[in-house]
Parts: C-alpha cells; sequence; structure tokens
C-alpha cells in the first residue's frame, strides 16, 4: 500500500513537473529515466510539497466533473450537441482564410546569443539561468531533458557537465531590437510576445512583394575577415555556404551549391548575394535569412491562416526551419486532427490532465466529444475548445492602439540586501518607461506581487490620481510597496529570487485618449522566499 501511495505521488507530480517531449528537442527521450532522477532531486523540497498540493487540487477538481459527468442525462446530452451544432454553422460561417499570419520564434534566444558571444560553449550542453531556476537551454541540453523553468540543481543532476551562463538582459533586449527592426518591413505593426518571438501579418506586405523586381528582393551575403561570405543554411534549403550555421547545430548541412546563390554583378568584389521569390514562404524564408544575416542566429516560423495555427507550425520543424499550412478549409482539418492537446497554446498541465481524464488526449476527440464539454465546462473554456477543433484562431493581431498589456521581467538569481532589491525594481521601472514611451501610453494603478518560500501569493497595490509614464513615477510607487513588504517580514530579511515582472493591462494614450479601459494596471511580480 505504501509503495502505491507512493506511486501516486510520484505520478502526481510527475504530471505538472515531468518531462514535456512535445518542446522542440527533446523527442525521444528515456522519459523514465529523466523522471526518476527529477524526482528524485525534488523530493523533500518547498517546491516539491507546493507541487503535490496544486496536484492534490487538480485531481479533486477531476473528481468533481467526473462525478458531474456521472449524471448527464442522455436529453442533457442531446441539447447540448444541439447547442454545439449551431455554434459550429455560426463559426463556419465567418472562417476567414484570407490573411497570411507568421509566427516567428528565435531558437533557444538566450542561449543562442551568449553560444553567439562565447563559441567554446557551441558544443557543450548550457543554459541560461542560476541554479534556482534556468530561463533557457541549448538544443545539446534539451538531449538530457534540461529545459526552461527547471531548476538548475536539478538540471545539473540530469546533464553533470551542463555549462550555467548567468543571465545578460541587456544583451538580449539589443538583440531582439536587431531582429524586430526586421519584423517592422514586413509588418509594420507586428505584435512582439517577448524578446524572441512575434506574430506578423504578412498578407498587405505579399500584396506589394508581388511586383517587386527582384532588386528588391536580392540580400548579399556577409563576410567574414578574409572576404569569404559566411551564411548559415538557406532556410528551407538542404546545404548551406560554410562558416554559418555557427551558433547551434553540431550538425549543419556542408556547403554545396545553392540554387539561391549568386555571383554579384561583376564578380567576386562584390560578394556573393540571396536571391528570393514573390510566395509566402519566400518572404519568410528572406526574413530568417536576414535575421540570421544580422544576428548570426537562426529562427522558426510558421505560416497559417490564423494566430493559433501559426504557432503549433512554427514548433514543427524546429530548429532553424518553417512550416507552411496552406489556406483552405481540408488543410486545416487534415492538420489539427491528430494534434496533442498539448501543443496548443493556451492548454497547459491542468487542462490537459482533466481532458485526459475525459479520454481526450488530441484535438480530434475535442471535435467527438464537445457536447460533453459543454456540460462540463465553463462557456468560455468549451467556446475555446470547440475553435481549436475547428482549427479557428484569431486573425487578427491588435495593433498598438488597441494594445491593452505591457510587461517587462527579469529572471535573477537569490537576492537578499537592499540595495539590490531597490536597485532591480528601478531597472524594471525603467525598461517599462522605455517601452511605454515607445508607444506613448501612461497607467495609473501599481500593483507589487510577491510569491512567499510556501508559494503564497501576496499583491499591494496604489492607483495614483493620474496616469503616469515615466520612470522616476513608477519607481516611486513600486519601491514603497516593495519597501511594505521588507517592513512586514523584518527583522528578517526578504529573500526575492527567480524572476521580476511588470505587466500593464489596459493601457492609456499620452495624448489623454483613452484606448479599451482607463486604467493601467503597473504589476511588479517576483518569486521570493522569507528566511
Amino acid at each position: 500500500k505504501r509503495h502505491l501511495l507512493e506511486g501516486d505521488r510520484f505520478s502526481g507530480f510527475l504530471s505538472r513537473m515531468a518531462l514535456n517531449d512535445n518542446k522542440a528537442g527533446m523527442e525521444g527521450l528515456d522519459r523514465d529515466k529523466i523522471n526518476k532522477i527529477i524526482m528524485k532531486f525534488s523530493k523533500g523540497s518547498r517546491f516539491y510539497e507546493n507541487e503535490m498540493k496544486k496536484e492534490q487540487q487538480v485531481n479533486q477538481r477531476i473528481e468533481r466533473m467526473m462525478l458531474q459527468k456521472a449524471h448527464i442525462t442522455e436529453q442533457q446530452l442531446s441539447k447540448a450537441q444541439t447547442q454545439v451544432e449551431n455554434m459550429t454553422f455560426d463559426l463556419e460561417r465567418v472562417r476567414d482564410l484570407s490573411r497570411v499570419i507568421v509566427h516567428v520564434d528565435m531558437d533557444a534566444f538566450y542561449a543562442a546569443v551568449e553560444t553567439r558571444d562565447c563559441p567554446d560553449l557551441k558544443d557543450k550542453p548550457m543554459a541560461v539561468g542560476s541554479m534556482s531556476m534556468l530561463t533557457t537551454s541549448n538544443y545539446h541540453a534539451r538531449k538530457f531533458g534540461v529545459r526552461a523553468a527547471m531548476p538548475g540543481f536539478i538540471a545539473k543532476k540530469l546533464c553533470p557537465n551542463l555549462v550555467i551562463v548567468p543571465t545578460n538582459f541587456d544583451k538580449y533586449r539589443a538583440v531582439s531590437a536587431e531582429v524586430q527592426e526586421i519584423f517592422a518591413d514586413y509588418d509594420p505593426h507586428f505584435l512582439p510576445m517577448s524578446l524572441d518571438e512575434a506574430y506578423l501579418d504578412i498578407s498587405e506586405h505579399l500584396e506589394q512583394r508581388r511586383v517587386w523586381p527582384e532588386a528588391l528582393r536580392t540580400h548579399r551575403l556577409r563576410t567574414n575577415d578574409t572576404g569569404t561570405a559566411t551564411s548559415v543554411s538557406v532556410p528551407g534549403q538542404e546545404s548551406t555556404v560554410e562558416g554559418l550555421s555557427p551558433v547551434l547545430f553540431e550538425d549543419s548541412p556542408s556547403s554545396s551549391s545553392c540554387p539561391f546563390l549568386q555571383d554579384a554583378p561583376g564578380g567576386g568584389a562584390g560578394g556573393d548575394v540571396m536571391v528570393f521569390g514573390t510566395c509566402a514562404e519566400e518572404a519568410v524564408r528572406e526574413m530568417r535569412f536576414r535575421i540570421e544575416q544580422k544576428t548570426s542566429l537562426t529562427a522558426s516560423a510558421g505560416i497559417a491562416p490564423n494566430m493559433m495555427l501559426a504557432k503549433v507550425c512554427s514548433d514543427k520543424n524546429k530548429p532553424n526551419g518553417q512550416y507552411r499550412l496552406p489556406s483552405n478549409r481540408q488543410a486545416v482539418m487534415v492538420f489539427i486532427q491528430d494534434l496533442p492537446v498539448r501543443k496548443v497554446s493556451g492548454i497547459g498541465n491542468v487542462t490537459e490532465k482533466m481532458l485526459g481524464a475525459l479520454g481526450i488526449t488530441s484535438c480530434i476527440h475535442l471535435g467527438q466529444e464537445m457536447a460533453l464539454l459543454a456540460l462540463l465546462f465553463s462557456e468560455t473554456a468549451w467556446h475555446h475548445f470547440l475553435e481549436i477543433s475547428l482549427g479557428l484562431g484569431s486573425t487578427h493581431i491588435e495593433r498598438d492602439g488597441e494594445r491593452k498589456s505591457m510587461s517587462t521581467e527579469r529572471t535573477f538569481g537569490e537576492m537578499v540586501a537592499l540595495e539590490e532589491q531597490f536597485s532591480l525594481c528601478r531597472q524594471l521601472c525603467q525598461d517599462l518607461a522605455q517601452d511605454l514611451q515607445k508607444e506613448a501610453l501612461r497607467g495609473k494603478t501599481v500593483t507589487l506581487k510577491l510569491k512567499n518560500v510556501n508559494f503564497e501569493v501576496k499583491t499591494r497595490a496604489w492607483t495614483l490620481p493620474c496616469a503616469v509614464a515615466t520612470s522616476d513615477e513608477l519607481f516611486a510607487v513600486a519601491k514603497d510597496l516593495l519597501k511594505t513588504e521588507i517592513d512586514n517580514v523584518s527583522p528578517q530579511p526578504l529573500r526575492l529570487r527567480l524572476m521580476g515582472n511588470l505587466n500593464l493591462p489596459s493601457l492609456t494614450g499620452l495624448n489623454g485618449v483613452y484606448h479599451w479601459k482607463k486604467i493601467l494596471n503597473i504589476t511588479f511580480n517576483v518569486c521570493c522566499i522569507y528566511q
């Protein structure tokens, strides 16, 4: 019985903490071996106990759901099925396949930047972060099960030779700005989701591109110190010019002739150039080529009729690849039917487990069980499930004037010194103020959110009489909220670690014109430990 109970705890813990082999670079690993190591070295920690508590809460939700399911009648199912069919008809009627949406995701971004700047790391398993928490890992490390959001001390147990590099967000922001300059050439109103990913609607770009002369689709390869052209693998091709794919891939294709590679007019002095076509695939290959030429980093991309599908597609040929889902309903439905629900953005561990309890593991199952889901889940949830089962998602990328949130975040090692805590708080306010200035936005409410060693969340908020935008104005409020929490745990120190985040939903224009909601909430979110 003891072993059975321990097995249940093991299974429960792993459903939340275990290897997620849906992640690029983590396919085909020894799940049992990796999960046992994770379990062994997590057991006994406060994190482990908190995960057990969360797992118990999820199991209780599942028990209530299954009890509710047992009492559902055929009449209720029939009525729900009619409701589902009516909504399906309405959704199909407005299905929009006219847009070309691209999701671009930089490959192991933080790790790639560090490897670019320290080539000795290229062939080593490495991660960025600290012994407390990792923010990303390279593909060598992923072969051992090392991933983002994993404590570094556990990662070292999985991969004893793992090199952990401290984060350097100033550097990552600078590189991200270079990448975003390129995005803007294809969609001036692209939507950045973080430093390393963004959505673009390139529909208008493609209309213009169709009539572009070849000169506008021609890009020169950068040269090294000897004047030799260097490039990463030409996106979509099986060959590369010698010298690139510098950062991530030990098995980069060897050099050979490439159909897109041409000598510049006038001979060798001009260098080699790349010529791209006019279709969507060529535009995205060109974008990825330019990113790599400018930063020496690779990106993966998905091209689809909506944002949900584009994000799924960007992971399909990762790393350093792209995938185009044709813009027709049949292709979308074929693509979606065998897609694991966990692959869809917004479906996390908890939802995956609850759906799994109903025998739903793929998107086709969602469609088959939609009447049941309509009776067991909230209206918002089952509407979302229905859209997923039909391969539907947003075809409208929010523009600046419609933006409802803004954030900046930081991952760091354990921090005890008050000076460092206030310095970090100020830096986050400065970062946010820069973003606000760039977007000509401001806001009114500041919320401080802290999580203690027992993973209990506390929040403090203060609403100002008028909207603010400068770093000094933000810091004046944030530091007082932080000081309140420091005083509350005194004489013990407030020990901060892991992550800082400033989140700003509901933005107001600096010119006094209100967009969406009138109040801007500034959330300073950090994880912390109380001594």
